[in-house]
């Protein structure tokens, strides 16, 4: 297996617990490091358009998602150990789900929002 940043392993770990918030921090910093690698850059951004749809951005979690959606393409079908086929079928399910109509909704409404789909992220050998 290839050896990524610390900060990439650690990454599985708080996206899998669902912890997006502290996923932005760790992606950013190797992101910082390596501002061509488009494929963090779709990552991080398809990681803070859950997060944004969490808290009831919904405009934000949409525009999110799809520039994380663009940013994977070119990386397909796997990089960096993840599966990018998995990846884009959630964030084009995420996309259909996300509302297309609303841009906002107080936090404490979240709960009546479409519940998107789950996906368990996993680092697979090269």
């Amino acid at each position: 297996m290839s050896d990524y940043p610390l900060e990439y392993y650690e990454f599985f770990i708080k996206f899998n617990e669902g912890d997006y918030y502290t996923c932005h921090d760790l992606l950013e910093e190797i992101w910082m490091t390596e501002k061509d690698n488009g494929f963090l850059k779709g990552l991080l951004q398809m990681t803070v358009a859950i997060y944004h749809y969490e808290y009831g951005n919904i405009k934000g979690a949409r525009v999110m998602m799809n520039a994380g959606h663009q940013y994977i393409q070119n990386y397909r079908p796997f990089f960096w150990g993840v599966d990018l086929e998995e990846v884009n079928n959630f964030i084009e399910s995420c996309l259909s789900i996300i509302p297309q109509d609303l841009d906002r909704v107080p936090f404490d409404q979240v709960s009546s929002l479409p519940k998107l789909p789950e996906l368990a992220l996993y680092l697979h050998d090269d």
